[in-house]
């Protein structure tokens, strides 16, 4: 191959750096456009995926994340999505580890370190697509095409569809399985020291497929940087022109040379390739146990269409969407389901159009990479085309259903694809437009400005919930997951009125929402709307009769309204479909005691500690009620059980400290009383109950001055101060007798 193929490449605008130098400037280029994200806080996903994430607690056994899924549960429950990265929670675990907590800070540094790592190892990638294998005389890898490569890694480290990868933490993954596929690819390339394919290495071949064992350890997407390698090896290092290959086979009726393809040895390294993919899946499979994960209508719509034509035309239509977010990444959404692309129900459709001009596009690039006379043309199209299309793949709907309508994250390899047809596109118009090369110097530096741009104001939108949320009514307006996110954000915030706003309009474009239905029920039932919140919550339970908390809700507002028949059994429907369930329990545990049902009372709230000890409510109502009804001594071994669990919780000591001036141990109550002072001096019940000690105890002066300090921290308390005065005017008499 000879260098003056690419005397195309010598035309682009950009400064003529060394290889070192153009990696600083590709990753500082990485750095400056996410830069801003690096404060930002857990949002969207990272919730399920980390804040909530057991795994990544250094108190639960490393071994989990080898057993569980990507969200913290385990791969045999039905419930599980099957995306199993354990190497990716691994890094999170660490991030855990090193901050001491859940601190985002380190989280989205190393997010961006490594979007920047990705980027400058992009160069070689492209050096090595666009000009081959090509050694110097000391065995050093030559970059024949240093300008076009350096161009479409800025493009790659500049693209604006990258910031859910990079700004979202759990983009993660994308980010790991990115860095060992191009690990991967290097290594394979790296089997073929002397550029040919009749000096390869099986050690460099079997070392790739373990990397490729590793992306897929961060993501299920890494499998296909075998198919990459294959091309590679068929095109590039084997130089198979498929356009002969096809027209010999098939209208010539000439077999392939399979002496041929032996002696070159790719026989062997596609068997390779083969075998080791084939394993690679057969594991994946394995470990997912009970099957593939079952997504629902709303999260895939397409996938469910009854008309297989309309299906493969939404699937056509999703494919150009996906196209236009690497064309124009301006229109950028963290969620793309519940309506946000409508359905295409029929021919008439204008969208059909979109799908025309897609496959209009690839057919003209296919049919140019196939049989363009010009070599370096047919090479840069075909790996262009083979980047773009092979990583997507997973997410096409072509293999198994999937879980999303559009999600940029997927698009992160499948970038480095455009970026390549994209710098050849730019480079071969510098070679024809000689004379506008000043105007196309601007017009690259503009649209790397556009993209850096679009980069800094995207990133700036993920790093609160708010701005995320906010940022997509825009995009897609009728996306009720949207509106439903936005209101629960609110209602998080404390702005209650403006939160039901939004999860109406869910309800209104998505009339089966009933994770929607359930949070506004609980916002109307704290407004005391209480007739509306238990419509909204009999629908839910009755659209999904196995949502336990929409259950259990509709038995809190039962109960509120007096039905409690009706309470009883929605809390015990809410058990049945969730059988751990302390809450409920808890609410079922009131319920009784509204009824009398003493008994039943302290069981169900029993059953709440057993199943999380540290439910200081459900021992608290234990402790009143035992109280209330004279079994002090019962009381106060609860009292005593609960403390053992939590040691510092104030209201428990408030309790127990009642109880013990009940049955005279004066002493016992007080250090309890003063230990909650302790934690919460403002307490005024505290204050006065420790008066009301005092005050029995015969302690006046410390009576006196506990009624006075509750007085003052709550001046309406009535029965505080018919205390205080009735131990004024003891103290009075007092005095006057010891006048």
């Amino acid at each position: 191959m000879v260098s003056s193929e690419f005397h195309w490449d010598h035309q682009i605008p950009l400064p003529k750096l060394g290889p070192s130098h153009s990696r600083i400037v590709v990753g500082l280029v990485a750095l400056i456009c996410f830069i801003n994200s690096y404060d930002g806080e857990f949002v969207f996903d990272d919730s399920e995926a980390i804040v909530n994430n057991k795994d990544l607690h250094p108190s639960t056994p490393l071994n989990n994340i080898w057993k569980n899924d990507f969200w913290g549960s385990n791969l045999s429950s039905n419930s599980s999505h099957k995306s199993y990265r354990p190497l990716t929670v691994l890094t999170f675990r660490l991030n855990y580890l090193l901050a001491g907590g859940l601190h985002p800070v380190g989280f989205h540094v190393l997010n961006i370190g490594l979007h920047s790592v990705i980027s400058a190892l992009m160069m070689d990638v492209f050096a090595i697509l666009i000009g081959g294998l090509a050694y110097d005389a000391r065995g050093q890898r030559l970059n024949q095409a240093p300008q076009a490569s350096f161009l479409a890694a800025l493009f790659f480290a500049a693209h604006p569809v990258h910031t859910e990868s990079v700004a979202g933490i759990v983009g993660r993954a994308d980010l790991l399985c990115a860095l060992f596929f191009q690990l991967s690819f290097l290594a394979y390339c790296r089997g073929f020291r002397g550029g040919n394919d009749r000096n390869f290495s099986v050690l460099w071949i079997i070392f790739s497929l373990l990397l490729c064992a590793a992306a897929m350890l961060c993501k299920e997407q890494g499998i296909t940087v075998l198919g990459v390698n294959a091309a590679f090896d068929v095109l590039m290092i084997c130089k198979v022109n498929i356009y002969e290959l096809t027209h010999r086979l098939l209208l010539k009726g000439k077999p392939v040379d399979a002496s041929e393809l032996v002696r070159t040895g790719l026989l062997m390294r596609l068997l390779l390739l083969l075998a080791g993919g084939s394993l690679l899946l057969y594991a994946r499979w394995r470990i997912m146990g009970t099957g593939p994960p079952a997504f629902t209508e709303v999260d895939n719509p397409a996938s469910f269409a009854e008309n297989v034509f309309l299906r493969m035309v939404n699937y056509n239509y999703y494919y150009s969407l996906n196209a236009w977010l690497l064309l124009c990444p301006w229109w950028l959404c963290f969620d793309w389901s519940m309506g946000c692309v409508p359905l295409i129900q029929s021919a008439s459709d204008w969208r059909i159009v979109a799908v025309l001009l897609l496959w209009s596009c690839l057919i003209g690039l296919t049919s140019q990479a196939l049989c363009s006379q010009d070599g370096v043309k047919r090479r840069m199209l075909t790996f262009g085309l083979v980047l773009l299309v092979i990583p997507f793949l997973p997410a096409s709907n072509l293999f198994f259903r999937v879980g999303f309508v559009v999600a940029e994250r997927v698009l992160y390899l499948s970038t480095a694809g455009y970026c390549l047809l994209l710098a050849y596109a730019l480079g071969h118009a510098c070679c024809l437009w000689r004379t506008h090369r000043k105007l196309l110097c601007v017009g690259v530096l503009a649209l790397l400005c556009v993209y850096v741009g679009r980069c800094a104001q995207r990133s700036l939108q993920w790093r609160t919930e708010q701005s995320l949320f906010t940022s997509a009514l825009s995009v897609c307006p009728l996306n009720a997951k949207v509106h439903y996110n936005v209101g629960k954000n609110l209602a998080d915030r404390g702005n209650q009125s403006a939160a039901i706003k939004y999860y109406r309009e869910a309800v209104r474009l998505h009339p089966k929402y009933v994770h929607a239905m359930n949070n506004l029920g609980n916002i109307l039932k704290e407004r005391n709307e209480l007739v509306e919140a238990e419509e909204l919550l009999s629908t839910a339970v009755h659209i999904q009769p196995d949502f336990a908390a929409a259950w259990m809700n509709l038995g809190i507002v039962q109960n509120s309204l007096g039905k409690f028949e009706a309470a009883e059994h929605s809390y015990w429907n809410a058990i049945k479909h969730r059988r751990r369930y302390p809450d409920c329990y808890y609410n079922l545990g009131r319920l009784y005691a509204d009824l009398n049902r003493h008994v039943d009372a302290l069981n169900a709230w029993r059953n709440a500690t057993m199943l999380k000890p540290e439910h200081s409510l459900a021992w608290n109502n234990m402790l009143i009620l035992l109280d209330n009804t004279g079994n002090l001594e019962q009381a106060e071994l609860i009292g005593k059980e609960a403390l053992k669990i939590l040691p510092h919780d104030p209201t428990i000591m408030f309790s127990l400290a009642n109880v013990l001036g009940k049955l005279q141990k004066y002493e016992e109550s007080e250090s309890f009383f003063l230990h909650a002072l302790k934690i919460n001096p403002n307490a005024a019940s505290c204050h006065g109950n420790l008066a009301v000690l005092y005050h029995r105890w015969g302690k006046l002066d410390l009576a006196k001055k506990h009624y006075e300090q509750a007085l003052k921290l709550d001046p309406a308390a009535a029965g505080t101060r018919e205390n205080y005065n009735m131990l004024r005017r003891k103290l009075e008499q007092k005095q006057r007798t010891n006048s």
